[in-house]
């Protein structure tokens, strides 16, 4: 696979985080021949551990396709840290947007631009239990449909027994081994050149995740569950039962839905 134009700042971050990740971590890594040569596109890929976007960088560093993640805007304004996701061409997202194409204007650039562009559909680190991987916001499905680009489904496994998800300390030993299994195109077709509503792109984010999800069944050698765990649905349903504790006291509290169409709805990377 020939190798594209990294630049200076991206081989720099390789220089400073490749050789403790070599050394906390041993690789299992497949798929890289469904890393596309040439021509923007998207992987999508699941969030389990804090210190996995590091490990899925340097997997995707190795294929000659730097990702672009989306990360918050705040960390493009000062400082190292400022200058160093400039200088990788990491994409900054406006979560006080509440036009969600234009806080993704960027993504669908870079795409454009023949670059990858990385998103973690779930937005966040995974709640679900057994860290499978939850269901997805729409801000994927939205860049893909805009630009008709091929979507990656990548799953990764391994960094969350290093770092377990809101875990402070690492569990170093026995050293832990980083899966990391990408997909063929996901197939979106069918969702082009209609009309993107929230219903669509719903659907077509849970066609992503579906295929995410299908690839870490391969990894972990065992079947997901049926659904898959859905956060809005849990903070609704605990807001319910604090209702009913509440109801004695003669106290209320409304059950609200987030906007839809905002940013922070559509999804970021990091």
């Amino acid at each position: 696979m020939p190798r594209r134009r990294i630049g200076f700042w991206y081989r720099f971050a390789a220089v400073l985080c490749k050789p403790p990740l070599v050394v906390l971590i041993k690789r299992d890594w497949r798929g890289m021949e469904n890393i596309p040569a040439e021509g923007g596109f998207i992987t999508a890929v699941n969030h389990n551990s804090h210190i996995d976007p590091f490990a899925y960088a340097h997997y995707q560093y190795n294929t000659g396709r730097v990702p672009r993640f989306l990360a918050k805007s705040g960390l493009f304004k000062k400082g190292f840290v400022g200058a160093a996701m400039r200088g990788t061409g990491q994409i900054p997202v406006y979560r006080e947007s509440t036009d969600a194409l234009s806080a993704f204007r960027a993504a669908i650039d870079a795409v454009e631009r023949g670059e990858c562009v990385a998103f973690y559909p779930e937005g966040t680190l995974t709640r679900d239990p057994n860290g499978w991987p939850m269901t997805g916001k729409t801000g994927a499905a939205r860049v893909a449909l805009q630009t008709k680009c091929p979507v990656i489904p990548v799953a990764q496994w391994g960094c969350n027994e290093l770092l377990p998800p809101y875990a402070k300390k690492p569990d170093l030993l026995p050293r832990k081994t980083h899966h990391v299994l990408a997909g063929p195109p996901v197939d979106l077709s069918r969702f082009y050149d209609r009309e993107m509503t929230q219903e669509l792109l719903k659907e077509a984010t849970e066609v992503i995740m579906a295929a995410i999800t299908r690839q870490l069944e391969e990894i972990r050698g065992e079947k997901a569950p049926a659904a898959a765990y859905d956060p809005r649905r849990e903070r609704i349903e605990q807001r319910r039962r604090t209702q009913a504790q509440t109801q004695g006291t003669g106290v209320r509290e409304p059950v609200q839905e987030p906007v839809q169409g905002s940013a922070q709805e559509e999804g970021q990377g990091t």
